[in-house]
């Protein structure tokens, strides 16, 4: 019989953390069973958020999740992962091996993108044209120097979580009437004409992870309650939510095409709204991903209304849209300058182009910069504009680049998707044995 989830009060907590220190997590990374992935167990006791760490270790490496089984029963919790690199090969670098064996078993301590020495500044508001080009022209203004920056558009509106340090000083931004002024400017930026209301700054030291910040901004912001001001040609993800009223789970059904990080995503957003994932299947085929998550309110409750599952569907759509790539993808790798950013985003808003993704980082002296741009109104750019914004910042300087799809090799026998709509239901079963034989709680999964 399964145990409720009990974290919800502090004596709880300490427990699940004393409980998680004798019982840290156990690795085992296998290139032997499966022939077109690498297997990665992760076995742990149980607690809120360990199943999102686990899968950001993996994303954060840029790796692809083919295959995924998670099974949480009493006080433990089992994942299997089944991965492969970008170009869909098993894993074969032992540093990369050791990396993940490391994280695993560290990921008690939480996890960051270290980003020490450097200021966040944190963005939100009403997308338009030109806007990333105003945001980096007042800081290069008050002689900020973007050393990374992620900006994630979605339903009109945008985020964007920027890390910068001192020009002259090369140090975080610590003076607090420039800070003031930083914040202030921005704002009025992000205000325009027509967001009074809804844009926000906000400036801090603190380390965090980029992505899942920018999923936390765009959920308090709200952008899945919003319509999207332009209609997208991409296919719209399918997202069913049931409950198992015997068992009393929440079954969250996802079917939508297959991309990287896609299963970080949901799982950060379930998260982030309190939800515990007991069980889940992932699999892929082809183009596309089929997910199926069993859940859980934190104090152990599924779904309880029909607006909460109608907020559940549109907040897992929108997490799974957010990062999806609209347009033409541009890479810019050149010299850093002050003001280079400026300059580029100017371009940009001058022949009419729309930022929807950016991807703003440093090496060294150089900058590697990745931008999907659109018209002005969302469609396909024309050619003959990209073209001519090339010629301005240089033909080898903007180069334009495909858009990365997921690799998938040779499928093995058993990936064959599962139904959206329950069909591991019937699995589910067997799969908690076999994780309860594993774990040596039961003697027989037959």
């Amino acid at each position: 019989m399964e145990m409720e989830w009990s974290a919800t009060t502090s004596s709880g907590d300490e427990y699940e953390k004393l409980v998680f220190r004798m019982n840290p997590p156990r690795v085992v990374i296998d290139n032997a069973v499966c022939p077109t992935a690498t297997l990665v167990t992760v076995d742990s006791a149980r607690r809120h958020g360990i199943l999102l760490e686990a899968v950001q270790v993996l994303t954060d490496l840029n790796l692809s999740i083919k295959k995924a089984y998670i099974s949480s029963d009493a006080s433990w919790f089992m994942d299997v992962f089944h991965v492969t690199d970008q170009n869909g090969d098993k894993l074969t670098d032992e540093s990369v091996i050791s990396y993940i064996e490391q994280s695993m078993c560290t990921i008690h301590c939480g996890r960051t993108n270290g980003y020490n020495g450097l200021t966040a500044l944190e963005l939100t508001g009403s997308d338009r044209v030109g806007l990333l080009s105003e945001v980096f022209a007042v800081l290069a203004d008050l002689q900020c120097n973007v050393v990374e920056s992620k900006v994630w558009t979605h339903n009109g509106r945008i985020a964007s979580l920027i890390y910068v340090k001192d020009c002259d000083s090369g140090c975080p931004i610590e003076d607090s009437q420039k800070i003031d002024r930083i914040e202030a400017r921005l704002r009025n930026v992000l205000k325009g004409d027509n967001d009074i209301c809804s844009a926000r700054t906000s400036v801090s030291m603190a380390v965090t992870h980029t992505e899942r910040r920018l999923h936390q901004m765009m959920f308090a912001d709200r952008d899945y309650e919003r319509k999207p001001i332009l209609m997208a040609g991409a296919e719209s993800p399918v997202v069913t939510v049931q409950n198992w009223a015997e068992r009393g789970y929440s079954v969250v059904n996802v079917q939508c095409k297959d991309r990287s990080k896609l299963l970080f995503d949901i799982v950060c957003t379930m998260t982030d709204m309190g939800y515990v994932v007991f069980h889940a299947t992932i699999t892929t085929g082809g183009e596309y991903a089929y997910l199926e998550f069993y859940i859980r309110h934190t104090d152990g409750t599924p779904i309880s209304s029909d607006p909460e599952r109608q907020r559940v569907i549109l907040c897992i759509q929108a997490a799974i849209e957010r990062r999806e790539s609209q347009g033409v993808r541009l890479e810019l790798c050149v010299a850093d300058c002050q003001g280079l950013l400026a300059d580029v985003t100017r371009t940009f808003r001058e022949n009419g182009l729309n930022v929807t993704r950016a991807e703003i980082s440093t090496q060294g002296d150089m900058a590697l910069n990745v931008f999907y741009v659109t018209d002005a109104i969302g469609n396909p750019a024309d050619p003959k504009i990209i073209e001519a914004v090339r010629q301005r910042i240089g033909l080898s300087n903007l180069k334009v680049k495909e858009l990365p799809l997921v690799c998938h090799k040779k499928v093995e026998r058993e990936e064959q998707p599962v139904g959206v709509g329950g069909a591991v239901l019937v699995s589910l079963g067997s799969l908690v044995r076999r994780n309860l034989y594993n774990l040596g709680l039961i003697r027989s999964y037959s």
